[in-house]
Order: C-alpha cells, then structure tokens, then sequence
C-alpha cells in the first residue's frame, strides 16, 4: 500500500504501473432525454452511471462495442431534444441504433434500454455475455475466427471493467469497515477501512485487550471524505488490494457502518470462466510466432 501511494505521488520515470492513477478513464451513461454512453477521464456528481475506470483507451473502446451489441442506444455526440426531427444515421440502418433522431422509438421505449444498460453496468453481466456469446458461436460455426476473436476481446474487456467497478462500488459505499485477520505468529492484524481507503491499521500485541486496541485504531484512524460517484477515496489499485486481503480467508468482519454487499448476478461470476480461456490461449503458441522445426538427417 505504501509502495502505491509513493508511487502515485513521486511518479519514478522507470515505474510503468501505477505511476497516473488519476489518468484512468471512465464509461458514462449520461443523464439526458435520449441517453448515450460517453468516454471520460473523471467522475462528476452529477446523478449519471459510471463504468471504470479502464487503464487505457483500448480497453475503453472494447467495453463500449461490448455495450453497443448488446444494448442498441444512440452513438452520435449530439444534444437530442425530446422531439428531434434529422434523417438517421448508418447505425440506425443497420439496426444497431433505435434511431430517437427520427422519431422511430418513443421515450419511454428508449428508457428502458437504457434501464437495462445501466443494470449491466451496476449489478448485472448477463445480457452483455449472452448477447456476446451467441455472436461468437454463430462466427465460429461459419469459421470467421477472427471476427469472432473481436467479440471475444470485447466480451473480456467489458466484463473485467464491469466485475472491477462492481466490487470498487461496493467498497466505496462503505463509510468505515474494521477487518481481523489472524497471522502466522497468532496475533491479530486489524485494518480500518473508510470509503474504499485505508484508514489505519495494526497488530495486537501479546496480551493485549482486542477490544480497547480496535476503540484506540478507530480513533486516531485517517478522516477520509468519500470519493465523487462510486470512486473510492484512494486509487483503484489501492482498493483492489484490499479486496484481495478482504477476501482471504479467514478474515472477519468487526465493525462495517454501512452495507457491503456484491451483486448476485454481477460480471464477478462470469470473470473466472473468461480468465481461463484467456490463460489458455496465451499458453498456446500463435502461428506467426512458431518456429520451423529442425531438419533432421534421415538414418
């Protein structure tokens, strides 16, 4: 945890992680008549869905195409009224688009695409996966490999980002969580927890009273201010790793003030089936990269 904030706040020119943290970037799903999902480098407080943030603009874009098979909502940068009256785009024709520009869906119509939209970015994955896998075996089957590879890239990128934000929300909601975890030396580790950041944290000595040494931890614990949106108060790296030490087992919960919760049917389930497929095909030597083998002289 030290090294990370030293990291973030010294910027060592030969660190390529976790050297900007504050240059990630977000998907947001904005907050107007005919909604759209829009690229962004930092959270507002402004009521809109945020999905992030994604480390580079790459895996941005992939999560966006994910969302855009799955959910047919407008892709142009403009203002719609409530009322618009323009000839409709490309997209509209191809049918990956409702098309509000011409008044071929209605509003309500349209809000619930949306709804749904915002559902697979904060508590659900399964329409994006759905939509994304058929496309994959419907490819496959017609030995478009490569198109489906896309869609398989897309599929991961929208997944990880969903199952990360998720499990980063969560946390972030948290106003002060206290955790316990028994070392190897039988001594108690306590961290306090506040708004997705560490606070304070120690270890019981010997002998020690638990509960007076957690009253004492509290008390002088860091003052945090809780991030904008679902942002933690500390870096995404920073929140993930004690996600990890959370959920080690063996970890007990002394104090939450709040709710801690992770979505039943959130993009976290889907995460460890795609992580394996993609061990497996970076275990596989590509084809440009295979070697000749070696002639060898026959007896």
């Amino acid at each position: 945890m030290r090294e990370l904030r030293l990291i973030a706040a010294h910027k060592p020119p030969y660190n390529r992680r976790s050297r900007f943290p504050e240059k990630g970037r977000f998907l947001k799903l904005t907050v107007e008549p005919w909604p759209r999902f829009s690229l962004v480098r930092r959270v507002t407080e402004d009521g809109a869905t945020y999905l992030g943030p994604f480390a580079s603009a790459r895996s941005a874009d992939q999560a966006l195409e994910a969302l855009h098979e799955a959910f047919p909502l407008r892709q142009c940068a403009d203002r719609l009224p409530k009322q618009p009256a323009r000839t409709p785009c490309v997209l509209a024709e191809l049918g990956k688009c409702l098309s509000p520009c011409d008044g071929s869906t209605t509003l309500d119509e349209y809000a619930t695409v949306v709804a749904r939209a915002r559902e697979a970015v904060e508590i659900g994955a399964q329409r994006v996966v759905a939509v994304l896998s058929d496309k994959m075996e419907a490819l496959a089957e017609q030995e478009r490999f490569e198109e489906a590879q896309v869609h398989r890239d897309r599929l991961h990128a929208y997944v990880r980002a969903a199952s990360r934000s998720q499990r980063l929300t969560t946390l972030a909601g948290v106003a002060e969580l206290v955790a316990a975890l028994r070392e190897k030396d039988g001594r108690w580790a306590i961290h306090v927890i506040r708004h997705g950041r560490l606070a304070a944290a120690g270890v019981i000595p010997p002998g020690g009273d638990a509960h007076d040494f957690v009253a004492t931890l509290r008390l002088s614990a860091q003052s945090v201010t809780p991030g904008p949106g679902p942002v933690p108060a500390a870096t995404a790296e920073e929140s993930e790793l004690l996600l990890r030490w959370l959920e080690q087992p063996g970890v007990r919960l002394v104090h939450v003030d709040g709710i801690w919760t992770c979505p039943v049917g959130g993009a976290e389930r889907h995460s460890s089936s795609l992580l394996a497929v993609t061990e497996s095909r970076q275990s596989l030597v590509p084809a440009r990269e295979r070697r000749r083998l070696p002639m060898l002289a026959r007896p």
